[in-house]
């Protein structure tokens, strides 16, 4: 049986909050995979569309991936949810064509690694838990009508800074999550890669009992969808246990 090599995965994540994410889905997998992750710059740590337009702006992106260069990387993922929902479909797509002309390997972003997974799982009803302010988590749902997911409820946190959010711990997600999610729901969408959620994705879908997709979850599965190394993995939740 032939032996399936590791996967070299680049990661583009803004700021500081909870990319500690992403090295530990690293381990999780099997074969263990090959992170590199580049911390990108932006002007403000701000959930607002102005800041968040600047963050995934085509500088910005290009700057990052200047340090992916020659790391034999397979796959590239710009790691923020709202800092491409928050440009429409058109800005995603010059996002991910930009990537793939700078550095030659398959691109996306967690945007659109969230409509392929609702997809994937085959959610028809989805509720959101989002941490951003209520105009940005709107965005959010307009982003996933596009791809005729209906979206039956959602909530937002309000909190403006990704530092702060990646300052929530267990408890804290555990509540996000259980108290935003009705019963008629296929999956619980929690949109943003600054919250912490890969050591706890089995007990979130234990307490929500339903399929709980999660920002940083559903770009290291995307990433790995990108360069044919996805394969089903335990304790990574219900996305990674099927593959389609």
């Amino acid at each position: 049986m032939h032996r399936i090599q590791p996967a070299r995965l680049g990661f583009l994540y803004p700021g500081h909050a909870a990319e500690d994410d992403f090295p530990l889905m690293g381990t999780m997998i099997e074969p263990p995979a090959e992170v590199h992750l580049v911390h990108t710059e932006f002007l403000e740590d701000a959930h607002t569309v102005e800041a968040l337009s600047e963050m995934g702006s085509m500088s910005r992106l290009l700057q990052g991936a200047t340090s992916l260069e020659g790391l034999g990387i397979e796959a590239v993922m710009w790691t923020s949810t709202s800092a491409s929902f928050v440009l429409g479909l058109d800005g995603i797509r010059q996002q991910i064509d930009a990537l793939e002309k700078q550095l030659g390997v398959p691109a996306s972003t967690t945007a659109m690694a969230f409509a392929r997974a609702v997809k994937a799982v085959d959610a028809k009803r989805v509720a959101i838990a989002a941490t951003y302010p209520e105009d940005v988590a709107l965005l959010f749902c307009q982003f996933l009508n596009h791809f005729d997911i209906d979206v039956v409820h959602h909530s937002s946190r309000g909190i403006v800074t990704a530092a702060e959010v990646g300052t929530l711990g267990k408890e804290d997600v555990i509540e996000l999550a259980f108290q935003n999610t009705p019963r008629e729901v296929d999956a619980l969408l929690i949109p943003d890669t600054s919250l912490h959620s890969v050591a706890w994705l089995t007990e979130l879908e234990e307490i929500t009992d339903t399929t709980v997709l999660t920002a940083n979850q559903v770009s290291f599965w995307e990433a790995l969808r990108l360069c044919g190394k996805l394969t089903p993995q335990p304790r990574l939740g219900t996305l990674f246990e099927e593959i389609p």
